[in-house]
């Protein structure tokens, strides 16, 4: 009760109606795999290494690189071609209604010392400042230019000011050039150490000029202009990233060395940073640095690499170190920390030469999905797996939480252009990039709790095998769900069981529906930790999931004519001991009637003569 210490009118806030459950998101979707560039954890990185959110496959490109093939291997001379599964995976995903996906890249460097980052440096002084890749692959090879600008706003010197002069824009540890006699410099033309100085401000607040430690006093006929970088960063022949009113000092708000940080850039898709100690550069720290950037001729970063094809348990990753900040999450792991995930796949795991890693690697995704709870995986069949080797495949696991598609996809390669007279390029892919795209689209358009089936899928030229009904009257039982191709209706996904051997879980959709139940509940009803358990919680915590239920049955996830039929919410004496309410327990059961999918649609027809009776 509140305290009424003294007389008065009292006003209080009283709710008279249940709580609210908010259904969670059910196609957000998290691929672990090999990517050309992107976030990974390394050895003294960026601490920003978290997955991150992607909405379309341009923003994909940006982040993770396009679709042009890898160098992996131990060395250069052992490197061998490898399609980036992971960025097509996330471009079929898109084409085919996908909307929000989470990327967990993987990167294994080639040794100890070779961790694939490119860097060039330049000499400042008697020390060195570094152009270096924020991540590790051989798309951090890009060519950076620093180009000086000089601003058009030329002070002069004012004898009825004191000779004092305010140089726009020209704030506390700004580069001004100084010219005391001919036409001041224009455009790109080289700086003199000898014409900077740096802004200072005196105890009156006033600007002065500081050269090699000492105030410079300009003459009357002096023309004094403001200097600024401007960095221009080639990463594609398409793609040039700029950036402006760049400072040397780390005083100023746009420092070079600030704006281009390795960790927390201004821009954050930045591919490079600057590595450089000015306390090491000595006086003048400012002006060398940008005389040095500006006529550095090693323009193209170099020693980038995309490291070694990982390893299965390199996918599964690693979780993060508690009492160490700097050590991250790696690989599912790290997809295992972002709660809206609900759909996971891992393209690469089907690419591996020996089946055994295949499974490994599957095994890790569903292993790690059975974890979570509350998300399904996609798998892939290994690379060109006829009838009888995706069977044995399949053979190797149960689980509820798992879906396998088959067989792999053909598409055009889009990195290729058509030459006249020559047939294009083919590419074959994993369908998990299709499949999730699909899941999400389903979701979106009609609910979780429709069979992710008999739908269109999107973006290829053929499957890589012709699947007609003899053979999926094998695979189907199996829990193996067919891609197929029917004259006049399209490609489409013609299967929506799980990887169970559970008839309760044989269904995506029933599996799917009650992850998604589970989770928007334990989410809805966390505000009944520590409330009296009384009778009022009770009956608080069931009229708040019958609400929920009852929007579900009204968009047809749930069986019935009525409410009664569908579903039951139980929460008083009969679901609790006294035992129970001693030790703090408060038990709540839910019983739902899910729609399960029309996979046999029958029709009985007979034949009947005119005067039959009905």
């Amino acid at each position: 009760m509140p305290e009424y210490l003294a007389p008065g009118v009292y006003v209080e806030e009283v709710s008279f109606r249940s709580k609210s459950i908010e259904g969670v998101p059910t196609s957000t979707t998290g691929f672990v795999g090999v990517t050309r560039f992107g976030p990974v954890q390394y050895a003294d990185g960026p601490k920003t290494t978290e997955p991150r959110l992607i909405t379309s496959f341009t923003e994909f490109e940006s982040v993770y690189g396009g679709l042009e093939p890898l160098a992996v291997g131990a060395t250069a001379l052992t490197a061998e071609e490898h399609l980036p599964y992971t960025a097509h995976a996330a471009r079929a995903f898109f084409l085919n209604g996908g909307a929000r996906l989470y990327v967990s890249r993987v990167f294994v460097p080639r040794s100890g010392t070779d961790l694939g980052i490119a860097s060039t440096s330049v000499q400042v002084g008697s020390t060195t400042a570094k152009w270096k890749a924020r991540w590790p692959g051989s798309f951090g090879n890009v060519w950076v230019d620093s180009q000086v600008v000089r601003s058009k706003n030329i002070a002069y010197i004012d004898n009825d000011l004191g000779g004092i002069v305010q140089v726009r824009r020209a704030k506390k540890g700004a580069v001004v050039e100084i010219i005391t006699s001919g036409t001041p410099p224009t455009g790109n033309a080289p700086l003199v150490i000898g014409n900077l100085a740096q802004v200072d401000i005196d105890g009156d607040g006033k600007q002065v000029f500081v050269r090699g430690g000492a105030t410079v006093t300009p003459n009357v006929t002096d023309i004094i202009q403001l200097v600024e970088l401007r960095v221009l960063v080639k990463v594609t022949p398409e793609r040039t990233s700029f950036y402006d009113e760049l400072g040397a000092d780390p005083a100023q708000t746009r420092y070079v060395g600030k704006i281009l940080q390795k960790d927390d850039p201004e821009d954050e898709n930045a591919v490079i940073w600057l590595d450089y100690d000015p306390d090491l550069a000595g006086d003048d720290a400012a002006a060398k640095l940008m005389v040095a950037l500006q006529g550095n001729t090693t323009k193209r970063l170099t020693g980038g690499n995309d490291g070694q094809m990982p390893a299965p348990s390199d996918l599964a990753g690693s979780a993060a170190d508690p009492d160490n900040a700097s050590i991250k999450a790696t690989g599912l792991e790290a997809l295992g920390e972002i709660e809206d995930i609900a759909i996971v796949a891992a393209p690469d795991s089907g690419t591996y030469e020996d089946e055994d890693l295949c499974a490994a690697a599957t095994d890790a995704l569903i292993r790690h999905a059975e974890a979570q709870r509350y998300r399904i995986a996609v798998v892939d069949a290994p690379a060109h797996s006829s009838i009888s080797k995706v069977r044995e495949f399949r053979g190797r696991f149960d689980s509820k939480y798992a879906a396998l598609y088959h067989p792999w996809i053909e598409i055009l390669d889009p990195t290729q252009r058509p030459a006249q007279g020559a047939p294009p390029d083919r590419l074959l892919l994993p369908p998990s990039g299709f499949v999730t795209g699909i899941y999400a689209r389903s979701d979106i358009e009609r609910g979780v709790h429709k069979a992710p089936a008999n739908e269109v899928v999107n973006g290829l030229t053929k499957f890589e095998l012709n699947i007609n009904k003899p053979r999926q009257d094998v695979l189907n039982p199996e829990g193996i769900n067919a891609l197929r191709f029917f004259e006049g209706r399209g490609n489409r996904v013609w299967g929506a069981r799980t990887m169970s051997s559970d008839p309760e879980w044989k269904y995506v959709n029933v599996r799917r529906l009650f992850i998604y139940l589970e989770h928007s509940i334990d989410k809805g009803t966390q505000w009944a930790v520590f409330e009296p358990n009384n009778e009022r919680l009770w009956a608080n915590v069931r009229q708040t999931i019958e609400d929920f239920l009852y929007v579900l049955w009204k968009d047809g996830a749930l069986l019935g004519t009525k409410p009664e039929e569908a579903y039951f919410v139980r929460c008083d004496r009969t679901t609790m001991t006294q035992n129970d309410l001693d030790n703090g327990r408060l038990i709540c059961l839910i019983g739902v009637a899910p729609t399960k999918p029309a996979e046999f649609v029958i029709f009985r027809i007979g034949q009947y003569t005119a005067n039959a009776k009905a």
